[in-house]
């Protein structure tokens, strides 16, 4: 390791790979009590090679617990009408219990807010849709579906036993994506939020306050040690290339939290692969 570490590695393959057994097993048991079997459909606009890989990634992922999934791959040049009459036909296909856009879109022939809002409510699973994320912001309602990296982090926490009630918690950045919605995961377990973002004054020190970091801003190693409270539960969404010679491709990857000081503060963090192990 690169740096002598006092705080606890959240292991999340670790957690992911439970997850994935429950998922098979539950899968296993719809099947058989009901013979339904969860579709999940993607739709990829474009050649981009880090978004064709996580599509793939997707596809093993359902393969490994049982769920069918389908894909729509079409060119960059596909008109926003033909993304919107797949997901039509999506919508009204019984086989099909959810779908996913693949971002980004091709923005200067489409609209993204468009093309998200016409998926239905109740296959949007990648939780994007204003409804779901308005049932998310009110009390006394659920989403049908949450934004899958906040969701993580907030299991990440459940998994570890750390408890979420009255305790401080500070968001670093405010995505769609990830920061605004992690924000209100945590409002709905009780914890006292802030959010720091690129207008914040002093973020240092209202990040130094907080029991509960998330980091999902994408600046390499821009929360220093100085930000984190002793005994801090820290999660790194970040993941930034950073130059580095000893690399064969000529780079690693880091997270938005400086591993090597937060590791020596905080009582628990999860590491960037490519950060942490040399």
């Amino acid at each position: 390791m690169a740096a002598d570490t006092s705080a606890k590695i959240i292991d999340g393959k670790s957690v992911a790979k439970k997850i994935r057994d429950e998922i098979t097993a539950e899968i296993s048991r719809m099947k058989d009590a009901i013979g339904v079997v969860p579709g999940l459909v993607v739709i990829l606009v474009g050649d981009r090679k880090d978004s064709a890989t996580y599509v793939r990634n997707k596809k093993k992922a359902c393969e490994s617990v049982g769920i069918n999934s389908y894909e729509v791959c079409l060119p960059e040049d596909s008109s926003e009408q033909e993304v919107l009459e797949y997901i039509a036909s999506f919508n009204d296909d019984p086989a099909v219990h959810g779908i996913l856009v693949q971002l980004p879109l091709p923005l200067y022939h489409m609209n993204e807010q468009t093309i998200l809002n016409a998926v239905c409510i109740g296959k949007d699973v990648d939780g994007f849709h204003p409804l779901n994320i308005g049932r998310l912001a009110m009390r006394g309602r659920d989403p049908f579906f949450v934004p899958c990296t906040p969701k993580g982090c907030i299991e990440l926490l459940h998994r570890y036993g750390v408890k979420i009630k009255g305790k401080r918690a500070v968001v670093i950045g405010r995505s769609n994506i990830v920061g605004m919605p992690a924000t209100l995961l945590l409002q709905r377990e009780d914890a006292t939020i802030s959010i720091v973002h690129s207008r914040t004054k002093n973020p240092e020190e209202i990040t130094r306050q907080a029991d509960i970091i998330i980091s999902a801003v994408g600046q390499a190693n821009m929360v220093r040690g100085s930000w984190i409270r002793p005994g801090a539960f820290v999660i790194d969404v970040g993941i930034n290339p950073v130059e580095d010679a000893k690399c064969a491709r000529g780079y690693r990857l880091v997270g938005d939290v400086c591993y090597e000081e937060a590791c020596k503060i905080a009582s628990a963090i999860t590491p960037v692969p490519g950060e942490w192990v040399r």
